[in-house]
Formats: structure tokens, C-alpha cells, sequence
């Protein structure tokens, strides 16, 4: 992927995507951005007295899976720190609400039945309305992004939207970005990159905003 860099902050950004080694930083990151998440805290029951391990196993093993299923993960780094991620599911790859056998496995190990029902559930909720508001079957899924809670309100969260959109260059057959956005305050950021509201889904008791990129938006963004 190329290599971007921004310099009107004190911080360096450089895009690349994630190796072996970053995957345990990649993990922290998440859980500190996903623990309060209404969503998550509803699917993992936030209420009972195990929820963080629950939750830090599944970022674990929902990670490992991606890497193992070599789906784009996408790090902005200064330097060996790592000040956030993106990450991405790949049309084509298998890798929708069926999984393989060992991630449900895994999942169930660690987040337990409910919680793991509930994830694949939800997946199917997002590839269902896809296809029945706009009649896609290739498409990316934003399934993470994040940045560290530190570095905040710095236009990173751009830049990684922006490294979503170019890692369409390496799929050309994806017609698109979806992403399913539960809180108000992150509308504008993808709106500002072409994404556009679906409908609304009900996952749960929590509701959220389907939106969608097509990849032309990537193009107009990045070119």
C-alpha cells in the first residue's frame, strides 16, 4: 500500500498494513475505542462482571481470524507507535457470517453463546439489507477503526478512512464500502468521504445507520 504522510501536527502518520507483530497492539487499541460502544456492550452483556475479558478475547481472536483469512488491517503508525486501525472484510473470501469452524470455536470459548450468536447474527442483518436496498453481493465491510484515544480529534480518523477507500485499488471486483455506524458523532466523518446512509438497521436493542461508499467515491477521494 502506499505510503501516506501527514505533517500539520507534531505527529508523523505513515500507513502499512499490519504484520504479526502489531496484531497484540492492534488488539489493546480496539478494546480501549470499543468498550464503551453501545452496541458491543449490548451483544457482549456489558452488565455482567466478565465483560472486559470477554470482550479483549474477542477482539483477540476477531483479529487472528482476519489474519489468518489475510483481510486488509491497515495501521497508522509514528514511528513504532501505533496511533490507530482499520479493518476491513474482502468480497469473495468466505469470510461473511458462515466463518470457519474454528473462529465459532474459538468465539465460543471466549465470548460464549450468546455473544457469538448475536456477532453472526449481525452479519447477516448488514449483508441482508445490502442486498435488498442497493442488490450488491461484492462489497468491502468496515468492520474496525479506531484511533488511539490519546490522539483524537487530530484528522487521523481521515486518514484512515481514506486508507480503507485505497485498499479497493487491490480489490477491483468490490463495488463498494459498507459500514454500520451506531454513533451519531461519526456520520460526518464518513459522509465527508462519500458515504452515503442505507437505511436503518436494528441490531438488537441498539440501532444503528447502514452506510455505504461505492467505489467510485474511493476514486474520487484518493484521485
Amino acid at each position: 500500500m502506499t505510503t501516506t504522510t501527514a505533517t500539520d501536527v507534531k505527529l508523523q502518520g505513515e500507513l502499512r498494513y499490519l504484520v504479526a507483530e502489531d496484531l497484540k497492539y492492534a488488539a489493546s487499541l480496539l478494546f480501549q475505542a470499543y468498550h464503551d460502544d453501545a452496541l458491543l456492550m449490548s451483544l457482549f452483556q456489558a452488565d455482567k462482571t466478565d465483560y472486559e475479558k470477554r470482550l479483549r478475547a474477542a477482539i483477540r481472536e476477531e483479529l487472528h481470524a482476519f489474519w489468518e483469512a489475510e483481510q486488509p488491517m491497515i495501521g497508522l503508525f509514528d514511528g513504532d507507535s501505533l496511533l490507530g486501525v482499520v479493518c476491513l472484510t474482502e468480497p469473495g473470501k468466505s469470510f461473511g457470517p458462515g466463518r470457519y469452524w474454528h473462529w465459532r470455536l474459538k468465539m465460543l470459548l471466549t465470548a460464549g453463546y450468546v455473544s457469538t450468536k448475536q456477532l453472526v447474527e449481525k452479519e447477516e442483518i448488514i449483508q441482508a439489507a445490502i442486498s435488498k436496498e442497493l442488490g450488491l453481493g461484492n462489497y468491502h465491510m468496515l468492520a474496525f477503526i479506531a484511533v488511539n484515544p490519546r490522539y483524537q480529534q487530530q484528522g487521523w480518523g481521515d486518514m484512515l478512512v481514506r486508507a480503507a477507500q485505497q485498499a479497493l485499488e487491490d480489490a477491483p471486483q468490490s463495488e463498494g464500502i459498507a459500514v454500520l455506524i451506531t454513533q451519531p458523532q461519526h456520520k460526518s466523518l464518513f459522509a465527508t468521504h462519500g458515504f452515503r446512509s442505507v437505511t436503518h438497521l436494528q441490531i438488537g436493542d441498539i440501532g444503528g445507520e447502514l452506510f455505504f461508499a461505492p467505489a467510485s467515491a474511493a476514486e474520487v477521494v484518493n484521485g
